[in-house]
């Protein structure tokens, strides 16, 4: 991978980032890219509008603003739990359902709530809850069975992968995710192309419906505090999802599409590389120009800047 991102602090290059972008166009041709856009990658939780979409083609009926949910990795906020309930419940679940590991709010605001009210880790609280609660759903309205949900050989897994197969593509390798549920590979540019193929979506299709619900509601897909967020008001109309180990899409209104792995994992530079290939696709918006401080003494004495 080249080097996509560097840390300067007081004139001098102290760090250096490296990683691949690309950029397809509304047909789905690569337009421009940096390092190898054929890399294959886990793209993490940058699946989960194509996991989404998977559930609704199975059967899921979810109103706008939890479908959005059902494809994030929320921040523990509070109406992000409620939401994560609401879905249980319409299958006649509870929290118990869930197979996600017990974890601590992704949002650190929320952690140190939880420290502070004297809690600590609980399933509903670990990112990908409303997926899981999604895929239980599902599980319900098919007459599937709820307790190995996660298996990659279950009726919803199945699911899924058919509907990843038609948007990006057959995985290269199944692996497992972080929330435990099976995690499908593929290249940088095929990730791209099926963000594309989403966004373009016909009318009344499932992947029209999370399209508009992430791009809607993009509070859900992520929380409030987070640079998706930003990002997504920042550019009206577009679908912004991040993932760990430094993985990010970004679905655009005209119907093109970006994706950006950072080699090292590290979320310093994820979105200022994002920001700047967003700008060398012709997208204006002032938050594409900011650049993370580097600190010395409490005053900034340098950034994170993108090298492309």
């Amino acid at each position: 991978m080249d080097v996509v991102a560097e840390v300067t602090r007081s004139g001098l290059v102290e760090s250096r980032h490296r990683g691949a972008a690309v950029r397809v166009g509304p047909d789905g041709e690569t337009v421009w890219s940096l390092g190898d856009p054929g890399v294959v990658v886990f793209p993490r939780s940058t699946n989960k509008p194509f996991q989404a979409t998977g559930l609704v083609e199975a059967g899921l009926d979810l109103e706008p603003r939890l479908l959005a949910l059902a494809a994030a990795s929320h921040s523990a906020e509070p109406f992000h739990l409620e939401g994560v309930r609401e879905i249980l419940a319409l299958g006649g679940l509870d929290e118990s359902a869930l197979q996600t590991p017990a974890s601590y709010p992704l949002d650190p605001h929320e952690h140190a709530a939880v420290l502070r009210a004297g809690e600590g880790r609980l399933p509903i609280r670990m990112d990908c809850s409303g997926k899981h609660a999604a895929m239980l759903l599902t599980c319900v309205v098919r007459g599937w069975s709820t307790e190995d949900y996660l298996d990659p050989d279950h009726p919803v897994q199945r699911a899924v992968t058919e509907t990843f197969t038609a948007l990006v593509g057959p995985p290269d390798t199944v692996g497992v995710d972080g929330c435990g549920a099976p995690l499908l590979a593929t290249s940088l540019e095929r990730l791209a192309r099926g963000i594309g193929r989403l966004v373009q979506a016909e009318s009344g299709t499932a992947a029209r419906r999370v399209a508009d619900a992430m791009v809607a509601h993009p509070e859900q897909v992520s929380g409030t505090r987070r640079p998706d967020l930003a990002l997504a008001r920042a550019v009206p109309g577009s679908l912004v999802k991040s993932g760990a180990e430094s993985v990010v899409v970004a679905g655009l209104a005209d119907g093109s599409a970006l994706a950006v792995k950072i080699e090292d994992g590290g979320e310093r530079p994820l979105f200022v590389v994002l920001h700047r290939a967003l700008e060398l696709a012709g997208v204006e918006a002032d938050l594409l120009r900011e650049r993370p401080v580097v600190l010395g003494g409490g005053r900034p004495v340098g950034e994170v800047r993108p090298v492309l």
